[in-house]
């Protein structure tokens, strides 16, 4: 479902249809090829490359290459997501692209090779998912793609109609026929022109509206309860969003932002405005440089799990979080806002750190990457979670807004640096304790390269058992770009949001830093019974700093010896099984215990703390690792489920279930970790 239409997808396979795959395989193989080795010029299907750039092919073909070794059921399913996600692509380049994809099909189809015909099916395919998102009529869409064996050698045709392309013939590779059809519904919703959504922008209290894939939304009501802050949001009032979400592509990592949208569809935008709005869309791809091009992929980790690639979101896969009590560089979390910063070989050598005291009379002062450097260097050695891990939790209950993580979104590093609080002092800050009491300087502000801005208190910033460091290496070598190269501030025990990457400037203030971040609902745990963020002021909830206390499992298996004699487990029985995992705390509060239950919490076992028991008291920056033997249940389906909860140094122990924490934004998420696996293979 997306914008105002609904989308149907029905793959029907017939038996022994392998060579469907195949056919994609190689398609991409040459479409591939063709697109390194030849000029546009040469390509009769260019337009579908140019308009598309390759970006929502490759989505399908990914899920092909990583479907082979999947049962046909799940291929498919794989196959429609992909489908789908490659629609959101060309919703960023409108109608007037996705026609082109129409009529490229048919150029297509009059391909003598197979591979240009098999090329038709597939544009044809998707090209409609994207014409059916972006629909400027209300529709409901059925689309059908329909793979049937034939015995003929010589190919069939099929009419491909739409309410744009009527009449529309494509052709596919012999042994495969693919049919799309739309059933559109007459439009009811009002047309309006730019100059009428520019005219409500919310100036002297008028609605706020919004133009998006040649539909028109009155977001008025939606400012307060917008993820990234109504700042943000405002930035496209009265005017159309498209330039927006270039940059600010996670919107197009969930269908969560059309689902909101669909609900605030007020009409259509007029067809020639819309032509603008795709017009002025290709000159900015043409003409300006795309802001992800430069993004470090080489530094991450084929095994993270990706939740969006631009910004990247991706968290350590369960199998291989507790590997390392030190999480490696390429392997760790990956929380990012916006494109990753670069920066030039001179660039760095130039770079400077800027710290603004004049809010205590000082001045604006500049300290160089070296000289920062060669200051007294301190290792801490920090955990860093990001403030909706287990999001996915609260999901099961009700949607939140933002990314699903699993348990995945928490990593360790030994962190390198110079204390925060030693700077300061070094950059004109004679007396901490005058400029809070007698400045009434409250809070430390950074601000990062990506514009991203955070803060914290001026007691844990100058604490000089706070460990607030400035940061520039990473487990003993310099930090990667994806973890804030050249510098980063490193906050031990505060949400990792606090721990700004790529830290540009410092400065001291009286008020808390400016921006969604901070301010805005981003990082504010709203009651369990709100839902609409204008019933409750912002201002008066503070900002997440300090986590909660937290675990999670990520290894069962069977404590019995493996003899071929044994009896396989069954319903009812009790067995042992030995888990493992991780637990922590923010705030430096110690885990002190970690109890774990096999039997659906009617007895508790305490686990045997391992690596990261022995941090220093109220220093505990960092997981620590555990291990338990108990006995397990075995459930009806044959499996067992184990449950465990971590205990603070202030005896704070995680709630038994996620649903009473539920919060709009999907924040702190610390209920029991819960982990089932079967017993009965």
């Amino acid at each position: 479902r997306s914008g105002s239409s609904r989308i149907r997808i029905h793959f029907c396979p017939c038996s022994n249809q392998p060579p469907l795959l195949i056919q994609f395989l190689r398609l991409t193989d040459y479409l591939t090829s063709v697109c390194v080795t030849q000029e546009p010029s040469h390509l009769s299907f260019w337009p579908f490359l140019y308009c598309s750039s390759l970006y929502c092919i490759h989505n399908i073909i990914h899920s092909f290459i990583h479907s082979l070794s999947q049962p046909y059921s799940t291929t498919i399913t794989m196959i429609s997501q992909s489908m789908i996600k490659s629609s959101a692509a060309l919703r960023q380049q409108g109608s007037r692209s996705v026609q082109r994809w129409i009529s490229t099909s048919s150029t297509m189809a009059t391909d003598d090779s197979s591979y240009g015909k098999v090329a038709a099916a597939a544009v044809a395919a998707v090209a409609m998912v994207g014409y059916a998102t972006i629909a400027e009529q209300q529709q409901t869409t059925k689309l059908v793609v329909s793979c049937e064996q034939q015995q003929q050698q010589r190919p069939r045709t099929k009419m491909l109609s739409t309410s744009a392309t009527a009449g529309k013939a494509i052709t596919t590779a012999g042994g495969s026929n693919i049919e799309v059809r739309t059933a559109p519904t007459k439009s009811k919703t009002p047309v309006y022109t730019a100059k009428q959504v520019a005219m409500n922008n919310g100036a002297n209290g008028t609605p706020i509206w919004m133009s998006y894939g040649g539909n028109v939304y009155d977001v008025t009501n939606f400012i307060a309860n917008h993820p990234g802050g109504a700042e943000k949001i405002m930035q496209a009032a009265g005017s159309s969003v498209e330039p927006f979400w270039h940059v600010y592509r996670q919107h197009f990592a969930t269908d969560l932002p059309m689902k909101l949208m669909e609900q605030m569809l007020i009409g259509e935008l007029l067809d020639k405005d819309q032509e603008k709005v795709d017009l002025k869309m290709e000159l900015l791809e043409e003409t300006t440089a795309d802001p992800y091009a430069l993004e470090p992929l080489e530094e991450r980790h084929p095994a993270l799990i990706v939740h969006g690639e631009q910004p990247m979101n991706a968290e350590v896969p369960e199998h291989l979080l507790t590997k390392d009590y030190l999480t490696p560089p390429d392997l760790f979390y990956i929380r990012h806002h916006h494109p990753v910063p670069f920066l030039a070989k001179d660039d760095v050598e130039n770079f400077e750190l800027e710290f603004d005291l004049g809010a205590y009379g000082g001045k604006k002062k500049s300290i160089s990457l070296k000289e920062i450097q060669s200051m007294p260097k301190v290792e801490v050695t920090a955990t860093l979670q990001c403030s909706g891990n287990r999001r996915g939790g609260y999901n099961d209950f009700e949607r939140t807004s933002g990314t699903s993580w699993g348990q995945g979104a928490i990593s360790t590093a030994k962190w390198g640096g110079v204390r925060l609080r030693d700077l300061i002092k070094h950059m004109g800050l004679e007396d901490e304790f005058d400029a809070q009491e007698n400045g009434k300087l409250e809070h430390v502000r950074f601000h990062a390269m990506d514009g991203m801005m955070a803060s914290i208190g001026i007691e844990k910033a100058m604490n000089p058992y706070g460990d607030v460091i400035v940061c520039y290496e990473m487990n003993g070598k310099p930090l990667p770009r994806d973890h804030g190269y050249p510098l980063r501030v490193i906050v031990p025990g505060y949400a990792a949001v606090r721990n700004v990457k790529w830290v540009q400037k410092i400065e001291l203030s009286q008020e808390e830093a400016e921006g969604p971040w901070q301010r805005g609902l981003n990082y504010k745990v709203l009651p369990p019974g709100v839902r609409d963020a204008k019933k409750v002021d912002l201002s008066k909830i503070p900002s997440m700093m300090e986590l909660s206390v937290q675990s999670g499992i990520t290894s069962i298996v069977l404590a019995q010896s493996k003899q071929k004699s044994a009896k396989a487990p069954k319903p009812g029985d009790t067995i042992l099984v030995q888990a493992s995992g991780w637990a922590y705390s923010g705030g430096g509060r110690n885990i002190v215990r970690v109890d774990v239950t096999g039997d659906g919490a009617q007895t508790w076992q305490a686990a045997s703390l391992k690596t990261g028991q022995d941090q220093k008291q109220g220093r505990a920056w960092a997981w620590t690792f555990w291990e338990c033997t108990l006995p397990a249940k075995v459930q009806a389906d044959g499996s067992v489920m184990v449950h465990s909860k971590g205990v603070d140094l202030a005896f704070n122990s995680q709630p038994d279930s996620a649903k009473h924490n539920w919060n709009v934004r999907g924040l702190t998420n610390n209920s029991w970790y819960s982990k089932k696996i079967s017993v009965q293979q």
